[in-house]
């Protein structure tokens, strides 16, 4: 069984990046942009009332506050403001999904926020105590051995590994970073492969053409990758050829 999540509500005004009529009829779990690198209180609203209606769970993607740079770039930012800029914006989107009937079902650091907590443990813990802050246990995804899922499962939280299937991955198992080359895999046939890799091997190949292990409850096809909507639905259909049951972690 494994998750299926992609990144949505990734715009604001008259400006949108993601397909999210698309995505929600194919993922299981949709990562809501909060305000801070994307999304407004109309796009905010509009997704968690389709999200709601389709039974697609609503998770909090929260991140650095930084619309300009569309929240991937390195920031740093005091513990105790990150915490309660974390609370801030999950108590946002859960006006919304609770207006729509649902509820704000867990957590996912965004971009620059998301890779800082994978070896900054002061950034980590931050946005645990922010997702604390915010009310509820809720789970937090985040890559497989990270100090985010270690921060959760130290303060009582559900950690849940995740795996990216359009993106590059080294020897050590990080994602490669954005600004190198190759570091986002377009091919359609090499995500949808790598994707039964990761629910059926549990590994996937790096760039120096290793195995690496990564043990994932949840499968990230991003939203504003080119045709995300298209690769989302191929990734389905071969996970469930594969005989892998999609269902959400929430």
């Amino acid at each position: 069984m494994i998750d299926l999540n992609a990144d949505l509500g990734e715009g604001f005004g008259r400006w949108t990046l993601t397909d999210d009529d698309a995505l929600l009829s194919v993922v299981t779990s949709a990562n809501v942009a909060c305000g801070f690198h994307a999304g407004d209180p109309s796009v905010m609203r509009r997704v968690c009332d389709l999200a709601a209606e389709r039974g697609v769970r609503i998770g909090a993607q929260v991140s650095y506050r930084d619309l300009a740079g569309f929240g991937r770039r390195a920031m740093d930012v005091p513990a105790d403001e990150l915490a309660a800029e974390v609370a801030y914006q999950i108590g946002a989107l859960r006006v919304f999904a609770e207006a729509a009937g649902a509820v704000v079902a867990y957590v996912k650091p965004h971009g620059a926020l998301y890779n800082r907590t994978v070896h900054d443990d002061g950034q980590a813990r931050a946005v645990v105590a922010g997702v604390r802050l915010a009310g509820g246990a809720l789970p937090v995804l985040g890559l497989p051995g990270s100090r985010l899922l270690t921060a959760a499962a130290d303060a009582g939280l559900t950690g849940v590994p995740e795996a990216f299937a359009d993106r590059a991955y080294t020897a050590r198992g990080t994602l490669v970073p954005r600004r190198e080359p190759d570091a986002v895999v377009t091919d359609e046939d090499a995500v949808v492969r790598r994707a039964v890799a990761f629910a059926v091997e549990g590994s996937v190949e790096a760039v120096d053409g290793t195995a690496v292990a990564v043990a994932a409850r949840s499968l990230c096809v991003h939203g504003d990758t080119p045709n995300a909507a298209r690769i989302a639905a191929r990734v389905r259909t071969a996970l469930e050829t594969a005989g892998v049951g999609i269902g959400a972690f929430a």
